[in-house]
């Protein structure tokens, strides 16, 4: 494991910043007893304690497979990509929401878009492109996506249009268990 470069921290940063906005200092300060890092092992981006970094010296790379959260990883290309597995902090300090109906989780869980006819509740004043945790009804978080339409321009929409682009959802665990590792 190692820490990430200027590059990979902007990178990680700014996309953690579409979903969590200003929010992300919460994920850097913290307080003295309570220090996380970031660490890359395998391009995989990792946020874990201190304490839990200090104890994994001891292991050898090749024998370690992952440690603390697994917040994304980067493609060949350099690109970083939000994981499932990041969902507990971006649903803990989410700026953006959207709430399904029960209709509609089963849908998204499947890794269909979220529909106006399965909308519950949107966050007011949340604009085009921006990135939202996706809850059910009874505020569990199910995953993650970027709004298709603002939330003025959904209230004018038909019941079949989407309104959230799916990016992930928990549904992964079962569906991509073999490559999630």
């Amino acid at each position: 494991m190692r820490p990430l470069t200027e590059d990979e921290t902007k990178a990680v940063f700014e996309k953690l910043a579409n979903y969590i906005g200003k929010n992300i200092v919460h994920l850097i300060d913290r307080d003295e007893d309570d220090q996380y890092c970031f660490r890359l092992h395998k391009d995989r981006v990792y946020y874990l304690p201190l304490p839990m970094l200090h104890l994994a010296t001891s292991v050898a790379r090749p024998n370690l497979i992952s440690l603390g959260t697994c917040m994304g990883k980067f493609s060949k290309s350099g690109k970083f990509k939000l994981g499932v597995t990041a969902l507990d902090w971006l649903a803990k300090y989410a700026k953006y929401k959207v709430w399904v109906k029960p209709t509609g989780e089963l849908p998204f869980l499947y890794g269909n878009h979220v529909l106006k006819a399965h909308l519950g509740r949107i966050t007011e004043d949340t604009p085009e492109h921006q990135g939202v945790v996706v809850f059910s009804m009874a505020d569990v978080p199910l995953g993650f996506g970027a709004t298709a339409r603002s939330t003025i321009q959904t209230r004018d929409l038909d019941p079949a249009g989407i309104v959230v682009f799916h990016q992930a959802d928990v549904g992964e665990y079962l569906r991509d268990e073999e490559t999630m590792f």
